[in-house]
């Protein structure tokens, strides 16, 4: 304590305030820490987050492209990021590491952009207007990155606009998404065995061209992918996460409803793209109408049984995509709204459509929850609020188009076209067996179960074309949800179709349950604009007064104290 006066007495105080203020600048560029004050939490991770980062064993390098002179709201996307990736690097025990990149460098050992690269992997740039002192100006705004691990690279997105418009909540829902973004993405890049996704065959779903970016961009490169012949094989392996019946037009039989009823009843996860009536679009070009009519898939019986009820009509919506029609029958096409089209909304009311962009539909049929003992249901995808429905047998024609819709008839709204159900599911069987079924299962050693152990998930949307690709004029497969008509035109837009697909898949699989970092909710505490504008000048000077104010008091205080030591010192003297 004696050496401790000295140097305070001293002039060794000055070098111990030195010392220290760089052991903190040390510390601080070592470790980062915060205390999370806001009610949602949303600068604390998650406890699947910790325990995903906590068990990574080699370095994952992180390249994030939101870099140089940005606009405001994506700097602060950009800061945002830096932060979580800090706690990222600090659970993992360093192991995570990061930088950010401008896309206009060039990459090391090439003569290509980064940019260029970015646009070949799919994560093209948004063309932003930002409006200058000059004037205004185009910039191209890459909020993406890369995951790399070992020889693997995963691409994401940080940012997913709902609508061509930049606006502060769609901002703010990027960054309430940032964490389960960035930890799925850390997840695949380190993942050694991919869980299995099934795709069930033999009732006339489709298998050519249309399938192309569901199998080769979506289920292939996140899952094990098999397909899986219902009227050939005698059960579905239970090593089987989650079985996708996508869009089938021929009728099960009752032995092929028991196989996926017990699929289910054994834990295994129903993802189902249905199209009650059979409406085509090739149909309605050749002949320029169709009459819609029910395909008698005999699925009802097995879905009401398990809470969900597919009905033979077909959603009409004023919020719908564009198709180009000859309105004057001279040859010219004009892009007009075409009602059959529906552009749907998620509630986000679950981690599957949270913070989720519009999703675009085809001939959908809506869909009515039904009492099912136990059964949770949840609505994930419906209609907007100008809605209707027609009923079979439905006459669509090209004609329709000529006059613009009655809007008065459009008065439903949110239609259901999405539903998760979940709980213990009852069998539909369930003395229901024949001899020749029992039989059938005897042979193969498979015990019948009349209900779920624990509780099991499936998903019915009643649209089978939702997560089917059409291809361009160079007959190149697009994009699922992607319009072939409106490709490469001012009206493109990139609708959230595999967004969908791959939240439903990664909530059935559930192998990391990282959904609880997709839970979080962001509370946007916008300011009072006419309050800021009456106290602006207030604030701006106790802001540049106060601290002047504590200095000259903190210097008073100080000479105060040394006049009173030294006089003290002279007085013992």
């Amino acid at each position: 304590m004696g050496f401790l006066k000295h140097i305070i007495r001293g002039k060794g105080w000055l070098f111990l305030l030195l010392a220290t203020l760089i052991a903190v600048n040390w510390a601080g560029t070592r470790w980062h820490a915060r205390l999370d004050f806001t009610n949602e939490k949303r600068f604390t991770l998650s406890e699947p987050t910790k325990q995903l980062l906590r068990k990574i064993d080699k370095p994952v390098e992180v390249d994030i492209f939101l870099s140089g002179e940005l606009p405001s709201a994506f700097r602060k996307l950009s800061a945002s990021t830096d932060d979580l990736l800090r706690e990222f690097r600090e659970t993992s025990r360093g192991r995570i590491q990061f930088r950010f990149i401008e896309p206009s460098e060039i990459m090391d050992g090439s003569e290509t952009s980064y940019a260029d690269t970015l646009s070949a992997l799919g994560l093209f740039p948004i063309n932003l207007t930002t409006q200058l002192k000059e004037g205004q100006q185009q910039q191209l705004i890459y909020p993406v990155a890369l995951v790399h691990h070992d020889n693997k690279t995963v691409p994401l997105r940080l940012y997913q606009g709902r609508s061509p418009m930049i606006s502060y909540q769609e901002l703010n829902s990027a960054e309430a998404m940032l964490e389960y973004t960035l930890a799925d993405a850390v997840a695949k890049a380190i993942q050694k065995t991919k869980a299995i996704v099934g795709y069930a065959t033999g009732n006339g779903q489709p298998m050519s061209f249309d399938t192309y970016d569901l199998v080769e961009n979506t289920l292939k490169p996140n899952y094990r992918f098999f397909t899986f012949n219902l009227q050939t094989q005698p059960y579905i392996p239970r090593e089987c996460k989650v079985l996708m019946i996508v869009k089938p037009s021929m009728t099960f039989t009752q032995e092929e409803k028991l196989k996926l009823d017990q699929y289910v009843m054994n834990g295994g996860k129903l993802l189902i793209f249905l199209d009650r009536l059979n409406a085509e679009m090739d149909s309605l070009q050749v002949k320029n109408e169709v009459i819609a009519y029910d395909r008698d898939l005999q699925l009802n019986d097995l879905l009401f049984r398990y809470g969900v009820r597919v009905n033979p009509d077909l959603v009409m919506d004023l919020q719908c995509d564009y198709l180009p029609f000859d309105v004057n029958g001279n040859g010219q096409y004009e892009f007009l709204p075409w009602n059959y089209f529906p552009v749907m909304e998620s509630p986000s009311n679950h981690p599957i459509n949270k913070n989720m962009g519009f999703v675009s539909g085809r001939f959908v049929n809506s869909l009515d929850t039904v009492e099912a003992e136990g059964i949770r249901k949840t609505i994930l995808l419906h209609s907007s609020r100008n809605a209707r429905t027609i009923s079979t047998p439905a006459l669509i024609s090209g004609r329709e188009n000529v006059n613009a819709p009655e809007d008065e008839k459009f008065k439903k709204p949110f239609i259901p076209a999405a539903v998760l159900l979940e709980g213990k599911f009852s069998s539909l069987f369930t003395n229901r067996l024949t001899q020749t079924i029992q039989d059938s299962l005897a042979a193969y050693q498979v015990r019948f179960k009349p209900v779920c152990d624990e509780d099991n998930q499936i998903i019915v949307v009643g649209d089978g074309d939702m997560v089917l690709n059409a291809v361009s004029r160079g007959d190149q497969p697009i994009a699922m949800g992607m319009n072939p008509f409106t490709f490469g035109t001012q009206r493109e837009f990139p609708f959230a179709n595999r967004d969908f697909l791959l939240n439903c898949l990664e909530y059935l699989v559930n192998e990391q349950n990282l959904m609880e970092a997709k839970s979080k909710d962001y509370v946007a505490r916008l300011l009072d604009t006419k309050k800021v504008n009456a106290e602006k000048q207030t604030w701006t000077i106790l802001n540049l007064a106060v601290p002047v104010l504590l200095v000259v008091l903190f210097g008073l205080i100080f000479q105060w104290l040394r006049k009173r030591r030294y006089a003290q010192k002279m007085k013992q003297q």
